[in-house]
């Protein structure tokens, strides 16, 4: 098998690695896309079951489309509880979230290897322009009840370029179709799409845009982390994946896109028409059926897509989907990384799913924390300079520093630590002066800027910590006994009667 038919790096044979694992179901039935294969999918993630591979939707036709829902939520199995994270990646589905950020995180020490370009490949099979586009006549999902319209646009993942070529972003962005030939979809700053969108605002001219739907794993994990500006996706996924990525010519347009995907559309990205896009079901488990805005319209020029194609679908919403397995922990992987860098002792970074995405846990190591010297409140305001100004905390909007008898993974851990160690107030250090995630609802119907602050750093470090270390024991199964009692009664355990 060649490289480019790996599970990683094509979408395909991921979903066949997915059936392979028994983490696949497939429903032969008629589904209809308006709200019942988002419900089925929704009620997935909110029980840990296996991804759902939709065969037979609904007014599909000539090969548009299936819908593969949950492609990268949670396993019930806690054994392969990542395990549909680790196939994005070419890990064994047995790998810990500590794995799999540290294989993201790898591409960031070395040098990019960059794709390789293609004539044709799979997205080529059909082609269709002009009059043969309708995208009010695709069997586009409707996810929530109370949505603006049918989000075509959950897992794929935008192309974008700067005018002057050296800088190709891949990133994921809500869009909702609009009409028969455009979508309508959300260009935040600071995000990448919006610095480059602002850059072609500058030439007076329309933004080239492509959108790729069920493109190479490894390469929908890199559009979810937030990568330094002026990185090229394309780039750090080889260096991660250690192959280059495949990549074709689009028909209408100079981008290049994954050679693999499973849909590519193809057109541009206005400077200047805006419409009504929202509002819908966001990775905070809230919609507000009010919530509607003006954002940048994209007119789709050309679909170019495989025979029988699938379409990912991500149906956001309360825990736990992709917006929670990716965006939350891509960017506590990054602010952990910017954080040594920045010469901080930060081991472990993650991002507790109880928060909803909202925290980052931040792991020190004790003994170097010591030998720091520094107080809780000097500690407090250099890790958020640091991070609340940086791009990799935009969505984050809380920090909890603990020491390393914290597990971050685990969040029962986190809360127990923060519950516990970190006084409201007199522990903790705010920032309003920063950019604030308009999507958290405290932020967006809150008493306060929607775009603005609302950020804190919470030390969960008593003070002890600072000074003499630890004076505390956990008093739980795995410090309050003797090991050698602990082995007995684990032996025990089974023919004692307990599961």
């Amino acid at each position: 098998m060649s490289s480019s038919q790996l599970p990683h790096l094509n979408f395909r044979a991921f979903v066949e690695a997915l059936r392979n694992d028994n983490d696949l179901v497939s429903i032969k039935r008629e589904v209809d896309p308006f709200l019942e294969a988002a419900a089925i999918t929704r009620r997935l993630y909110e029980t840990d079951g296996p991804a759902v591979l939709f065969e037979n939707l609904k007014g599909a036709k000539n090969g548009l489309f299936r819908i593969l829902g949950a492609p990268n939520a949670l396993r019930a199995d806690p054994v392969t509880r990542y395990g549909r994270l680790a196939r994005h990646l070419a890990l064994p589905p047995t790998a810990s979230m500590k794995e799999i950020l540290d294989k993201m995180l790898s591409a960031s020490s070395r040098p990019p290897i960059e794709p390789t370009v293609v004539i044709g490949g799979e997205c080529k099979e059909n082609i269709l322009k002009g009059d043969e586009i309708n995208l009010e006549e695709l069997p586009a999902p409707m996810i929530h009840a109370d949505d603006g319209g049918k989000y075509i646009q959950t897992y794929g993942m935008h192309v974008v370029q700067s005018p002057d070529g050296k800088w190709t972003n891949w990133s994921i962005a809500r869009a909702m179709i609009y009409d028969n030939k455009h979508l309508v979809g959300l260009v935040i700053e600071p995000q990448h799409i919006w610095q480059i969108h602002q850059l072609w605002k500058k030439e007076g001219r329309d933004c080239p845009w492509a959108l790729c739907f069920g493109v190479p794993p490894a390469a929908i994990m890199a559009a979810s982390m937030p990568i330094p500006d002026g990185v090229s996706e394309a780039g750090y996924i080889g260096s991660f994946t250690g192959s280059s990525l495949e990549v074709t010519k689009c028909e209408t347009n100079d981008l290049y896109v994954p050679a693999s995907s499973e849909i590519v559309f193809e057109g541009s990205l206005s400077i200047t028409e805006r419409g009504p896009e929202g509002p819908f079901g966001e990775m905070h488990g809230y919609i507000f059926p009010a919530d509607t805005h003006d954002w940048p319209i994209y007119t789709v020029k050309c679909i170019t897509h495989r025979d029988d194609a699938i379409l990912p679908m991500s149906a956001c919403g309360r825990l736990t989907d992709e917006t929670h397995t990716m965006i939350g922990a891509l960017a506590a992987a990054e602010i952990g990384r910017v954080c040594r860098e920045a010469g901080l002792p930060v081991k472990e970074a993650f991002s507790p799913f109880e928060s909803q995405v909202t925290w980052v846990a931040l792991q020190f190591d004790s003994q170097k924390l010591l030998e720091m010297k520094t107080t809780a409140a000097e500690l407090r305001k250099k890790v958020g300079d640091i991070v609340f100004y940086h791009k990799a905390g935009y969505t984050i909007h809380r920090l909890v520093l603990v020491g390393d008898d914290v597990d971050v993974y685990d969040g029962k851990d986190i809360l127990w630590a923060f519950s516990t160690r970190c006084r409201p107030s007199m522990d903790e250090t705010f920032y309003e002066d920063c950019k604030g995630f308009p999507l958290v609802p405290y932020m967006s119907h809150g008493p306060g800027s929607p775009v603005k602050g609302g950020k804190v750093v919470s030390s969960a470090l008593l003070p002890c910590e600072f000074t003499t270390g630890r004076d505390f024991v956990p008093a739980d199964f795995k410090h309050s006994y003797p090991q050698e009692l602990r082995e007995h009664v684990l032996a025990k355990w089974t023919s004692d009667g307990f599961k």
